[in-house]
């Protein structure tokens, strides 16, 4: 199983590494004069088995992942939850006029994209089994999304497809094949 490393924990990594050189550097066991007194105290890293490190650790999400980033929505989904997140895969985000992803995450479209991305994440949890035809959900944006489930079990969020569902310890992710949009207010 592949451990995940965040970047604060990969900077923890790296700071004791370099400590440790210092003091072998001056001869004295003691830190060089260049080299900072104390580490500034990281977050821990995430639980490997939440919304956020489930996407990370997907190769199919990264568009997902930098999206979340630019938002300042990271902490956010990785919260305890309970919490259901409908994903866009990489290809589902390709389907947007071209130029669009490049512009929302520019910063001064920070606060469109983080409503973009709340319409994409609930409270509770719902698995498959829960999401019944014609129901709605309101999302974390105040608008609802409607359940859609075929006579042969495909679930649809608004226009969306669910292709795969996976249970997180914060609450569950549904990968879906297009991006959910707000509708205007």
């Amino acid at each position: 199983m592949m451990k995940l490393v965040t970047a604060a924990s990969l900077i923890a990594i790296l700071f004791t590494a370099c400590k440790g050189k210092d003091k072998e550097a001056t001869g004295t066991g003691a830190p060089s004069p260049a080299a900072p007194a104390a580490a500034p105290a990281a977050p821990p890293p995430l639980d490997p088995n939440n919304i956020v490190s489930i996407a990370i650790a997907s190769k199919d999400h990264t568009t997902l992942v930098a999206a979340l980033k630019a938002a300042d929505y990271v902490t956010a989904i990785a919260n305890p939850g309970p919490l259901t997140v409908f994903a866009p895969t990489d290809a589902a985000f390709a389907k947007l006029p071209p130029g669009t992803v490049e512009e929302l995450v520019k910063p001064a479209k920070q606060a469109e994209l983080k409503e973009i991305l709340k319409y994409h994440a609930t409270t509770s949890v719902y698995m498959p089994a829960d999401l019944k035809d014609g129901m709605t959900l309101g999302m974390s944006n105040g608008a609802k999304v409607q359940i859609k489930v075929s006579p042969e079990g495909t679930i649809t969020v608004n226009d969306a497809t669910i292709l795969a569902s996976v249970r997180a310890s914060n609450g569950a992710v549904h990968v879906i094949d297009g991006v959910l949009l707000p509708p205007a207010k």
